[in-house]
């Protein structure tokens, strides 16, 4: 996609451009430190009990909630979309998207945090998208417990969720969904300090801004964009298990 012809903005003296940026810049202080009482709200949020028993499939076979912690006070769950019996070009992109940013896990180990993925397909199947991906974060399959991990809430969809322990008691501190879950990327963010932004459709943007992404866009010639890399690296993606 091409970018030679998009427009620029508006070109001014240093002098204008400090201060119009330092006028946006009182509202981006402001955004950090509401961001800030936000979190610290959070810390204060009451908590509910989770049954610690409830089962998991990982790649040892059956473990329980308690033992996704490996130890750990605190552990951040993504519970990521899947469709049964798809191929890899049609699992979620979304999921998919916020995964792969999903690195190096020791900054939050260092803090007593595990970050796992519970994967809401049977673990066969969705494992061997795991490593087609090259993740390394621990992965397990929810479905065994799926209902009552999501109590209340609409399975099916992408899921962010903390939870803190005590001995072997297990407590929900938090969740979120939709766009909640941005929060795992870094490429948004970046996009977002561009004078083009994300170019998806629904930003408000000056006119003839590329805006050629639709909101979610996140697959590039029909498969989700982080595959290609996979593909091209000779990896298998065939997650049936027959190859």
């Amino acid at each position: 996609m091409s970018m030679a012809n998009t427009p620029l903005p508006e070109v001014t003296d240093r002098k204008t451009f400090e201060a119009r940026l330092n006028e946006l810049r009182v509202r981006e202080k402001a955004h950090t430190r509401e961001g800030d009482a936000i979190a610290a709200a959070r810390r204060r949020l009451p908590a509910v009990e989770v049954d610690a028993n409830l089962e998991l499939t990982g790649p040892d076979g059956p473990l329980t909630l308690l033992d996704a912690f490996e130890g750990r006070k605190q552990l951040l769950a993504y519970y990521f979309m899947w469709h049964p019996g798809k191929p890899a070009t049609d699992q979620c992109q979304g999921c998919t998207w916020c995964t792969t940013h999903v690195g190096e896990l020791s900054y939050l180990q260092s803090r007593d945090i595990t970050f796992a993925v519970f994967c809401q397909g049977p673990f066969e199947e969705s494992i061997r998208y795991h490593d087609f991906m090259g993740w390394t974060m621990p992965w397990y399959s929810a479905l065994p417990s799926l209902d009552e991990l999501l109590v209340g809430r609409t399975t099916g969809m992408m899921h962010l969720v903390s939870y803190v322990r005590e001995g072997d008691r297990v407590y929900e501190t938090w969740w979120t969904t939709q766009r909640g879950v941005e929060v795992m990327d870094n490429s948004y963010s970046l996009m977002d300090l561009t004078v083009y932004g994300r170019q998806e459709d629904h930003e408000d943007s000056p006119a003839g801004w590329p805006q050629d992404w639709e909101c979610g866009g996140l697959t590039a010639n029909g498969r989700p964009i982080s595959q290609w890399s996979r593909v091209e690296a000779g990896r298998d993606d065939d997650l049936s298990g027959r190859t």
